[in-house]
């Protein structure tokens, strides 16, 4: 006699909402305070200048479409010389 196939346990998909609430609420982290970082007087006249990206003071980079901030770059890497 066979045996019965086992049941695979349903996917779980986790939505981005939840994710910022779990980092606002177990972690404490101030999703307010980093809206204010990114929508910095340089971000606003970045966007006054239609420039696509401004560089944050931690080195990384903002980049930015029809004055929305969409996304955040890693810091480059510097090489070293050779």
């Amino acid at each position: 006699m066979s045996q019965p196939e086992p049941v695979a346990a349903p996917a779980v998909t986790v939505s981005d909402h939840a994710i910022l609430r779990f980092l606002e609420r177990v972690y404490g982290i101030d999703m307010e305070h980093i809206r204010s970082e990114l929508s910095s007087p340089v971000a606003e006249m970045a966007v006054r200048m239609n420039a696509p990206s401004i560089r944050l003071r931690s080195g990384h980079r903002a980049m930015i479409r029809d004055g929305v901030v969409t996304t955040i770059l890693s810091k480059p890497k510097h090489r070293g010389r050779t």
